[in-house]
């Protein structure tokens, strides 16, 4: 249905249109289009608690409803992506995505080698299925069934092939009028990847690569032999690599596992050799350069694979997505190269981000919309009054309220002599990275609060580094900046400059790399943050990492953040207006 404006007579232009886009698997969450623009996207994770939930998005369908302040019966259409074969029988026997679930994030003893349900090879096997006859119609009754649930019913319902959802969040956002579109993850209706060009308003599939082939499932298998959890855990394999002593590439023992020739990805092996193979070669030598073996084969294929791309099609703006270009090192590797001007990494480039894609798609499909104005602030929001009802029935907090500017000198006082805080604000980021509304700040300057944060804080493992935000008037002073765009989402890396790589001591990895946040207009409040921590330091930038517990999601409500301020010892937090002391705070 729609809702209905009215101004006397009836009138078609009064006609606000709604189309709700969901995703029910790795990190599943709902999108809410209103007469063409995002109005609201978050994931599942956010309020089940549990990181990367992978069940129905029910309540995140029922928040896009209550913030649009519609009916469930208001909304027009809905979309939905991924009808492989692996993905429809998890859609009719739930049971068996909760008990690989429970298995990847390894919440139960290890099984034995001779378990069915928890099987690597098994695993392997169902997904390089793509989509079969009857697929398409079970996956939609089943979708149309659990939308009902949430009061949505008897509504068009597109459905999206996987990497078109994860194409159209590129192409669609990039803010390009003509780019090629590349995407490379581990695995979605049989595929691994595809290229299209974007041009004319036009999306159009060039190639497709198949999920034999996939790096993607190539560096999951990495993480998971290097005892770490796949679909999780990559980014702790990129950043052990750096730990390495350098090799050439012809002393890789993986080089040969694949190849590309002009615009083929081609795996030498099949995914059950292969993962026995990595074992073989794991089993002798440190996961660090273990890691760093797989972190170069990728690199390497990838600038590879992407610059045969751009020669062959002739277009030099890229829009990337998907869960390998997660991988920050290779994407300032990609940014890098000769015939690339611009470059966009769709922000929540790994599968978290289709339930967007697939509502992109559907109203591209309906009305030819293809540019969007994308903001990562688009989940929750609380008012300062439901707040501080909250603070003042806990005894063990004390507060003040604060204007946003006061809040921002207050915090950037703070942070200059050395403290770290909790800062919560506005919406809600959509995306895997805590973007200044809901992060953990401190200085970038300060070895001994980066160890208190790993240690007692976040509590992760001692070789991932923390990332900085940044004032984007600065960026060119503090890092080795090409003008190819700035990167407002944490999607890459750069080099800091060797003069201020002591300066920065917390928010650079070992290497003299960064992963920056680049803080401009969009978020006005953080930015002002900022200018007041330049003042009382001489540098725009401090350390931003994400508001949450080690192995749990973003906290999403005042609750989680007050919740996450006591179990942390946290003294001092900023959030909505108020500045809260923990009094048993430390």
């Amino acid at each position: 249905m729609c809702a209905l404006l009215k101004r006397g007579a009836f009138d078609w232009t009064d006609v606000i249109m709604y189309t709700i886009g969901v995703w029910d698997g790795h990190d599943s969450g709902a999108v809410l289009l209103k007469d063409g623009e995002i109005a609201y996207a978050a994931n599942e994770e956010r309020f089940t608690k549990r990181k990367l939930e992978i069940n129905f998005p029910s309540n995140a369908i029922s928040a896009a409803i209550r913030n649009a302040g519609i009916k469930p019966t208001d909304i027009e259409r809905a979309a939905f992506t991924t009808t492989e074969f692996s993905k429809t029988i998890e859609r009719v026997f739930p049971i068996i995505k909760e008990n690989y679930y429970q298995f990847r994030r390894r919440k139960m003893l290890k099984p034995g080698p001779f378990d069915i349900k928890h099987n690597h090879w098994l695993k392997y096997a169902m997904t390089s299925i793509g989509p079969l006859p009857g697929c398409v119609a079970v996956s939609r009754a089943s979708i149309a069934k659990n939308l009902m649930k949430s009061g949505i019913g008897n509504i068009k319902i597109d459905t999206v092939e996987h990497h078109t959802a994860h194409a159209a969040t590129a192409a669609f956002t990039s803010g390009f009028d003509r780019a090629l579109v590349i995407t490379l993850d581990g695995v979605g209706d049989g595929l691994c990847g595809s290229v299209s060009t974007f041009e004319n308003k036009k999306l159009e599939r060039r190639l497709s690569i198949n999920a034999r082939d996939s790096l993607g499932m190539f560096f999951e298998q990495v993480t998971n032999i290097v005892g770490m959890r796949e679909l999780e855990d990559e980014g702790k394999v990129m950043a052990m690599a750096c730990y390495s002593y350098p090799f050439q590439q012809e002393e890789n023992k993986l080089h040969g596992f694949y190849d590309v020739t002009g615009t083929r990805i081609r795996a030498r092996y099949g995914w059950h050799k292969q993962y026995r193979m990595l074992e073989n070669i794991a089993w002798s030598m440190p996961r660090e350069q273990f890691s760093y073996m797989a972190q170069q084969i990728l690199e390497s294929c990838l600038v590879k694979f992407i610059s045969n791309c751009i020669d062959r099609y002739g277009i030099r703006n890229i829009a990337l997505a998907g869960g390998v270009f997660a991988n920050v090192k290779a994407n300032m590797l990609i940014r890098r190269m000769d015939n690339v001007d611009k470059w966009y990494v769709f922000p929540h480039m790994g599968d978290g981000g289709i339930a967007l894609g697939s509502a992109l798609y559907s109203e591209y499909l309906h009305t030819g919309k293809c540019s969007y104005k994308f903001s990562a602030y688009t989940g929750e929001s609380y008012t300062q009054d439901h707040t501080e009802q909250i603070v003042k029935s806990d005894r063990s907090l004390s507060y003040s309220l604060e204007t946003p500017m006061e809040q921002a000198a207050h915090a950037a006082e703070l942070i200059s002599k050395g403290n770290y805080l909790m800062w919560f604000q506005g919406r809600m980021e959509y995306g895997p990275r805590a973007l200044g509304d809901r992060s953990i700040i401190a200085p970038a300057d300060s070895e001994s609060v980066k160890e208190k944060l790993n240690l007692y804080v976040k509590k992760r493992e001692w070789y991932q580094p923390f990332a900085p935000s940044v004032l984007e008037s600065e960026v060119k002073n503090i890092v080795e900046y090409d003008g190819k765009g700035y990167d407002r989402y944490m999607t890459m890396a750069y080099m800091v400059k060797k003069d201020l790589r002591d300066k920065l001591k917390s928010v650079i990895h070992i290497d003299g790399s960064a992963r920056p946040q680049m803080v401009g207009a969009e978020n006005p409040t953080y930015m002002e943050l900022l200018k007041k921590v330049r003042k009382e330091t001489g540098l725009g930038i401090v350390l931003n990492t994400s508001f949450n517990l080690h192995g749990f999601p973003i906290v999403m409500t005042p609750e989680d953040a007050i919740a996450t301020m006591k179990a942390t010892k946290t003294r001092y937090m900023f959030m909505n207006n108020l500045f809260i002391t923990n009094k048993a705070g430390v």
